[in-house]
């Protein structure tokens, strides 16, 4: 028996289009599942799923809006008409603002706040209601390493994080009863699009963030998968309400 195995579950990934999302998404796929690919903008939901369908993997794809309810509950309704259950939830939708505190504007706040904790705990909700029905489910949030320690011009991204953890363990003490597992993986910087793009255009914190690293380097977005087939599958059944900090060791020092 492989406890890793993920043959037959239906997975939904918000945010799943590219960067950690779409690494987590071509994860699970290859482990078995059926993954629906939920992103605000459809079209690049509809891409990642045919790139991960021409390589021989169940996967879909439905437009989303994780800041609006309504378009939470019919995300599900889709996926429950289409596939009759959901086995496995990764909130991996996610912004990102920088900037000095003093500096940042009450709709920087607002967006952040709105996309990375309100719509990441509704999206629970909405698919928590059919785990509960069923008495079975794994809900993955993607935390962040600054849930843990600060680091200057980013307090609005670090504080919307630091919820997603705490989310994560008070979702774990209400939905334990019911089987429904909710875990975190808090990920060390990253090397996706965004923050790439980031990097490059400032060599002195790419340079930073490096020796800041004990392994001298940072993640990839497919550093990523195992933590998250890990928490999918068997293999972590008495496991909720977790952070797992993949992140090479940053939170150390």
């Amino acid at each position: 028996m492989n406890i890793f195995d993920l043959t037959g579950e239906v997975a939904v990934v918000t945010g799943g289009n590219q960067g950690i999302g779409y690494a987590i998404s071509k994860g699970l796929a290859q482990a078995g599942a059926t993954v629906v690919i939920a992103d605000i903008v459809g079209e690049k939901a509809l891409k990642a799923a045919e790139s991960l369908k021409e390589e021989g993997l169940k996967a879909s794809a439905i437009q989303v809006d994780v800041m609006k309810l309504p378009s939470l509950s019919s995300l599900v309704s889709k996926v429950m008409a289409e596939y009759g259950k959901i086995d496995i939830l990764v909130n991996s939708a996610g912004v990102i603002v920088r900037g000095q505190a003093e500096e940042v504007s009450e709709e920087e706040w607002d967006f952040a706040m709105g996309v990375n904790l309100k719509g990441l705990f509704f999206c629970c909700q909405q698919v928590g209601k059919e785990m509960i029905k069923k008495r079975k489910g794994k809900i993955i949030n993607i935390s962040s390493d600054v849930s843990q320690i600060a680091r200057s011009g980013i307090s609005v991204y670090s504080i919307s994080k630091a919820g997603v953890s705490q989310l994560t363990r008070a979702l774990a003490v209400e939905w334990g009863k019911y089987n429904v597992h909710v875990n975190a993986i808090a990920p060390g910087t990253t090397l996706t699009e965004m923050t790439r793009g980031f990097l490059e255009k400032n060599p002195d914190v790419f340079e930073e963030r490096k020796k800041a690293n004990p392994m001298g380097k940072l993640a990839e977005p497919s550093d990523h998968i195992g933590a998250a087939i890990f928490l999918a599958s068997g293999a972590s059944d008495f496991v909720n309400g977790q952070t797992y900090h993949v992140d090479g060791g940053a939170t150390i020092w």
